[in-house]
């Protein structure tokens, strides 16, 4: 092979080698793009909008409906909903998704939030079961942000005495956090558990965008 061949041989290769490079680079930031920017997002609105919020950590029976702190967005959906201002979640929720069935609960969380099957609805006070169930995907990569609905990216930053607000067949029902709990997969008795405390359980994945473990959330009813 002669200087010209071999010169336009390692020519080729590098710009072969180059543009699986930038390839590689530029898949790494679709993948990792919506996780980016809802931290980003998180960042921004504690640095530089963080408004007071109402952290009641005791006595949270003793608190009235009617002192509920007015919501900064309008509800996606009032019928069945849920929002937690903190982290920006705004989205409505699939009622009795099967929580065991695959394609059940995958069709259901390409549409919002999914209620577990046989839990309660937001504002149960009296039922042998009062809590409330609600569980979303945390993907971090542009493919499955588009068909899944990954609005617990941030379900992490919750911390005790913050809220969360559900509003069900018009009516709204505020929980603030008690405990966050990262368990096993295969631990399942948030779910399967009855509890005649007024309760909401949030489940998502953890770390985002993996199924090793479950990140829980567990709050009490405003009443």
């Amino acid at each position: 092979m002669d200087k010209k061949n071999r010169f336009w041989v390692f020519v080729a290769v590098r710009t072969a080698a180059n543009t699986l490079i930038i390839t590689g680079i530029i898949f790494s930031f679709l993948s990792f793009a919506p996780f980016i920017q809802q931290e980003i997002w998180y960042w921004w609105q504690s640095n530089f909008f963080a408004e007071t919020r109402e952290r009641q950590t005791t006595n949270i029976s003793k608190v009235s409906a009617r002192e509920l702190p007015p919501l900064t967005v309008r509800p996606k959906n009032k019928d069945f909903g849920v929002i937690i201002q903190k982290i920006g979640v705004n989205a409505p929720v699939v009622a009795n998704v099967n929580a065991a069935n695959y394609n059940e609960y995958i069709a259901a969380l390409s549409k919002g939030v999914a209620q577990a099957a046989g839990t309660a609805v937001p504002g149960s006070t009296k039922a042998a079961n009062n809590n409330v169930f609600l569980f979303a995907h945390s993907a971090i990569n542009a493919l499955q942000a588009r068909r899944y609905n990954s609005v617990f990216y941030l379900l992490r930053k919750l911390e005790k005495g913050d809220r969360v607000t559900t509003f069900y067949r018009g009516k709204r029902f505020d929980y603030i956090v008690r405990s966050k709990a990262v368990v096993q997969a295969s631990d399942v008795r948030y779910l399967t558990n009855s509890s005649e405390k007024p309760i909401l359980t949030l489940q998502t994945c953890d770390p985002p965008g993996s199924s090793l473990r479950r990140l829980i959330i567990t709050a009490d009813l405003v009443r």
